[in-house]
């Protein structure tokens, strides 16, 4: 209860009676917010009923099996996903290594008081134009730039590290290591956007305080503001991985699209979100249900990056706060 002023009149501090109407407003207005925010939910649950019941044959003749074995013969009516569940979860683990450095220095970068801010502010649009830009262009321009630019780079590093099995197969073109690379293109934009804006976040006082004590520039940056942003970066990474994961059109473009199961990174792969665009549109029967499958574990593994990232964010908020 606020308390009263000296001298004030008590019926100054009464509530006002509100009329009618404006309690209406009100109710109206919380009833229509909880009824959009229903229906998001509604969507996905119904999302999630229709892939779970279009993969219950699927389901009930490979269980586990599915999820262990190589084999994709439509032929034959005999399916395994473990080729393209590796290649979703490698391809993408793999991008996020190179992507959050590039994403987060490049972040650091932008925010800090490196450059004039003229050139900060035409270097922060050129990173949001970066995530403007369509999937099918980015991998037009993987097919006809970058990997002929890469190859001779693949290759060497095939002749110099062939004894291991990750380098093991000599590179022909489209294949996993470029697809990794293109990832990093796609997730790059969302690494950057969302660690700028954690660190702009950063009060001013605490880098203020920072310099007053002594640090030199990189040790405010790396032990003061770093730490202070670290939540929402690390929000930002998760959310980069699910892009990572479900990204369709410029990965199937560049990856090769085999379901041969090897550990080289320069052969070529396949991914869960590949093999769905690939397939779906001819498959019939059986091989329905498969992709079904296929997807309802893409699916599953979304919503496991989903939760692991609320609670990273929330012990580091609680650690850092």
């Amino acid at each position: 209860m606020v308390p009263m002023a000296a001298g004030a009149r008590p019926e100054l501090f009464t509530q006002r009676r509100r009329p009618l109407w404006e309690l209406l407003i009100d109710r109206g207005f919380q009833k229509l917010v909880v009824l959009l925010a229903s229906v998001v939910g509604l969507v996905l649950v119904g999302i999630l009923f229709t892939v779970l019941g279009g993969s219950t044959e699927a389901i009930g003749r490979f269980g586990l099996g599915f999820l262990t074995t190589s084999n994709w013969d439509p032929i034959a009516e005999q399916y395994g996903a473990f080729t393209a569940i590796y290649g979703t979860v490698v391809s993408s683990l793999l991008a996020l290594l190179i992507a959050v450095p590039l994403g987060v220095g490049t972040a650091i970068f932008l925010t800090e008081n490196i450059i004039p801010l003229p050139i900060r502010q035409v270097l922060g649009v050129m990173v949001e134009l970066l995530a403007a830009i369509p999937s099918v262009v980015l991998g037009l321009w993987a097919i006809f730039v970058m990997e002929p630019f890469l190859r001779p780079f693949l290759e060497l590093l095939h002749t110099s590290l062939g004894w291991m099995p990750f380098f093991s197969t000599v590179p022909m073109g489209p294949g996993m290591a470029p697809a990794i690379l293109i990832l990093v293109v796609t997730v790059l934009p969302i690494i950057t956007a969302i660690s700028r804006d954690s660190l702009q976040q950063v009060p001013t006082e605490l880098r203020q305080a920072a310099y007053g004590i002594g640090t030199t520039r990189w040790e405010a940056i790396l032990q003061v503001i770093l730490p202070a942003a670290v939540s929402g970066i690390t929000g930002g990474v998760m959310l980069a991985l699910g892009r990572a994961m479900g990204e369709t059109m410029a990965v199937t473009m560049i990856i090769g699209n085999s379901n041969n199961f090897t550990l080289s990174l320069l052969a070529p792969g396949n991914t869960i979100a590949s093999m769905l665009a690939n397939q779906f549109g001819e498959a019939d029967g059986f091989q329905v249900s498969a992709l079904m499958y296929a997807a309802l574990v893409l699916m599953l593994l979304t919503l496991v990056v989903n939760v692991l990232a609320q609670w990273i964010v929330r012990r580091l908020s609680l650690k850092y706060a």
